[in-house]
C-alpha cells in the first residue's frame, strides 16, 4: 500500500531548551505535544492516534495518552532506537491510509543532560541477547561508531579532515540558531586539534548531549485540507533493519542502503532531485556513509562528496541539517530523528533561517538511525514535498 500524498506533516515543534532541569520528562512531552498540535491549528482533542518510542515513560504510550488526555483508538510504542519517529511517520500514514486514523501525535522527550537516562539508558542494554558478547568486551556506542569509522578509512582512504569537514558545514549552519547548544563557527583544523574521543573520532566529531524533545503532527489528505497551514505531503517513505550476520557485519554500510532505495521508488524521485536533506548525525562518521547509502554518492566516495562546502547552506550541492544537526544544535534524550523531521518541514515552508534556507526547496529528504552503525540498526528515511 502506496502512501504517497495521503498523509501530511501539519504540525512541528521543538523545545527551544537544551537544559531542562525544572521539568519531568512526562512534563515535556506534554509541552512539545502542544506545541506542534498548535502549530498545525489542531488541540488535543483531534488526536486519535499517539506513537511514542523507547524514551517515554512509564508505560510508554499508555502512560503518555492518559497523561496527555488523550481520548485516541491507536497506539503505537515501535522502538527503533533514533530512527523511530520517522518510522512513525510512515506506520501513521499507512494507518491513514487503510482509513484507520485522521490525526496521529508523535512525540519524543529526554532529560540526559539533567539526571535523565544517558546515551542508550532508555535501550535496557544489559538484559539484552548480545549483552554477554560485546558489553563485556568494551564495545560501546562510541567504540562501534570509531570502529566503523576506522574500516571505512581502510577501505577507501576517507580521512580524519574529509570526515571534519562535515562538522564545519554543521557549524556554520548553527550560528544562525539562537537555539543551537554550540554555536560557534569551527574550522577543520579544530575538529582534528579537538580531544581523541575513540580513534579515529575527535570529540568535535560527536554530537552533543542536550535535554530537550519535539513532536509532529500527521493528518490525513481530508483534515489537511481543512486547516489554515501549509501542510507538508510525505512522499515516500523506506525503512531498513541491518543485524549482525552471525559475526559477518559489514561495517561500511548502515540500514540506509535499504531504507533510501524504497523511499525513493514510492516518492518516485532519485538522490539528485533533493534540494536539502536531513541526515542523522550522531557522529560525522554516520553523516558521510549514510549519503553513500542512499545514493548520493558512490559507495567509498563520501569523503571527496562532501569537501568544498557541498553540504552547507544555501548554495551546497546537497544542503543539510541547516539547524545544525545533532553535531552541534540539538541531539534530545540522544535521539536525533525527530528534529530530523522539523528541520526539513522547516524548508519545505520557507521557514528556516534566511541565512540557510535553501531557495525554492521543494522536495526534502529526512533520515533517522537507531541502534549502532557498527553492530544493529534501524534505518528510516522520508521523501517530503510542498502542496
Amino acid at each position: 500500500m502506496s502512501v504517497r500524498r495521503v498523509a501530511h506533516i501539519a504540525g512541528v515543534y521543538e523545545h527551544p531548551l537544551r537544559e531542562i532541569p525544572d521539568k519531568t520528562v512526562a512534563q515535556i512531552h506534554a509541552q512539545v505535544a502542544v506545541g506542534a498540535l498548535a502549530d498545525a491549528g489542531l488541540t488535543i482533542a483531534d488526536v486519535d492516534a499517539y506513537y511514542s518510542a523507547g524514551d517515554a515513560p512509564g508505560f510508554g504510550a499508555l502512560s503518555m495518552a492518559d497523561y496527555l488526555g488523550l481520548d485516541c483508538h491507536h497506539l503505537n510504542d515501535t522502538e527503533t532506537g533514533g530512527s523511530s519517529y520517522l518510522l512513525h511517520v510512515q506506520q501513521a500514514a499507512q494507518a491513514i491510509a487503510a482509513g484507520h486514523i485522521d490525526v496521529a501525535l508523535i512525540t519524543l522527550a529526554g532529560k540526559p543532560r539533567t539526571g535523565g537516562a544517558g546515551p542508550g539508558g532508555s535501550a535496557r542494554f544489559g538484559s539484552a541477547p548480545e549483552a554477554g558478547f560485546e558489553n563485556q568486551f568494551g564495545m560501546g556506542v562510541i567504540s562501534g561508531y570509531a570502529m566503523a569509522a576506522t574500516r571505512h578509512m581502510y577501505e577507501y582512504g576517507t580521512t580524519s579532515a574529509q570526515l571534519a569537514e562535515i562538522k564545519v558545514a554543521a557549524s556554520t549552519h548553527a550560528q544562525h540558531n539562537p537555539n543551537a547548544f554550540l554555536k560557534d563557527v569551527v574550522t577543520v583544523d579544530q575538529v582534528l586539534e579537538s580531544r581523541m574521543i575513540s580513534d579515529p573520532l575527535h570529540l568535535l566529531d560527536a554530537c552533543v548531549v542536550t535535554d530537550g524533545g519535539g513532536a509532529l503532527v500527521v493528518v490525513s489528505d481530508a483534515v489537511a485540507k481543512r486547516l489554515d497551514r501549509h501542510t507538508i505531503p510525505v512522499l515516500g517513505t523506506g525503512f531498513g533493519f541491518k543485524g549482525m550476520n552471525s559475526g559477518r557485519v559489514d561495517l561500511t554500510h548502515t540500514g540506509a542502503r535499504i531504507s533510501g532505495p524504497a523511499a525513493f521508488e514510492e516518492a518516485g524521485v532519485t538522490p539528485s532531485d533533493i534540494d536539502y536533506a536531513s541526515i542523522y548525525d550522531s557522529f560525522t562518521i554516520t553523516v558521510l556513509v549514510t549519503l553513500e547509502d542512499l545514493g548520493f554518492c558512490e559507495k567509498g566516495k563520501g569523503g571527496e562528496f562532501v569537501l568544498d562546502g557541498a553540504l552547507q547552506a544555501p548554495y551546497g550541492r546537497l544542503p543539510f541539517n541547516t539547524d545544525g544537526g545533532g553535531l552541534c544544535n540539538n541531539h534530545p534524550a540522544n535521539r536525533g530523528g525527530m528534529t530530523k523531521v522539523i528541520e526539513a518541514v522547516r524548508q519545505l515552508r520557507g521557514e528556516a533561517h534566511a541565512e540557510v534556507q535553501v531557495p525554492d526547496c521543494e522536495i526534502a529528504l529526512a533520515h533517522g538511525t537507531g541502534g549502532s552503525m557498527a553492530t544493529r540498526m534501524g534505518s528510516a528515511t522520508l521523501i517530503l514535498g510542498r502542496d
